[in-house]
């Protein structure tokens, strides 16, 4: 996490305890810090909450459509949803320097992590500011050619790691009795599984509706899942390029809602 050597940790536990005092104990499993450590350790996360303040607001007293924004959102919607929309954002504000980050975590903006995050969610930090969407929803998909040319007895499940907020998926699908065949946690990587041909799937279907060969193995509605929200920290709620952007988001991910929802 520090990007640094255990010697360069140990070395600098040692010039703490040396100006400070005992602030930390060294026990079997590891170090602990002592009562005075405690009471440091509390100051010292309060001194970093302001410092992180002072840089949001720092951050917000920009007038113009110019300066850096941070946007964090997962890389299936980067790469499948949003990549064009982005571009043509850059377009046209040359000022506001874009950066795009993915992942899948929940980004800390108390923290700066990210001045806007996209994400699929249930409930995120409630003091977080920004716009509730729709749902992404999912359902069952397979290669054409795969499912033509594959006996039943011989069909093979691709899938996630765990149910997540679709329990029961197996049992309900059209193949029940299929094994799974191999679990991938990375989204991305099944959806290539999928339109190669490897298996049967789970399947977004903003990324899976799109591809000519993927077909739907049920008639069924898709299954919601977690609801879309654009959100910012509060100190950056009314910064011009924060609001700007997160106006282009939520428009543009308006824009796509009947493929979101799955809706043909």
């Amino acid at each position: 996490m520090l990007g640094i050597t255990h010697t360069t940790v140990s070395r600098r536990l040692s010039a703490i305890q040396s100006r400070l005092g005992t602030v930390f104990e060294r026990e079997p499993g590891g170090y602990y810090p002592t009562p005075l450590g405690n009471e440091l350790l509390e100051v010292a996360e309060r001194m970093e909450q302001l410092s992180l303040t002072a840089t949001r607001r720092q951050r917000a007293t920009s007038p113009e459509l110019s300066g850096s924004i941070r946007l964090s959102l997962p890389e299936a919607v980067a790469q499948y949803l949003l990549t064009d929309d982005l571009v043509f954002f850059a377009e046209q504000y040359p000022a506001i320097d874009l950066v795009v980050e993915t992942s899948y975590s929940f980004v800390n903006l108390d923290k700066s992590e990210a001045d806007v995050v996209v994400r699929g969610a249930e409930n995120p930090p409630g003091h977080l500011v920004g716009r509730r969407l729709f749902p992404t929803r999912v359902t069952y998909y397979a290669d054409r050619n795969y499912l033509e040319n594959t006996p039943k007895s011989e069909l093979r499940w691709i899938a996630p790691l765990s149910d997540g907020m679709w329990p029961g998926w197996l049992q309900a699908s059209p193949y029940p009795f299929a094994p799974v065949a191999l679990k991938i946690d990375d989204i991305t990587a099944r959806h290539r599984a999928l339109v190669r041909g490897l298996g049967l799937g789970r399947g977004a279907c903003f990324m899976a509706d799109p591809e000519p060969n993927l077909i739907r193995l049920t008639d069924d509605p898709p299954v919601a899942q977690q609801d879309f929200w654009v959100l910012t920290h509060p100190d950056l709620k009314n910064t011009p390029r924060i609001k700007t952007l997160m106006q282009f988001l939520i428009s543009s991910l308006k824009k796509k809602q009947t493929l979101v929802s799955g809706a043909r």
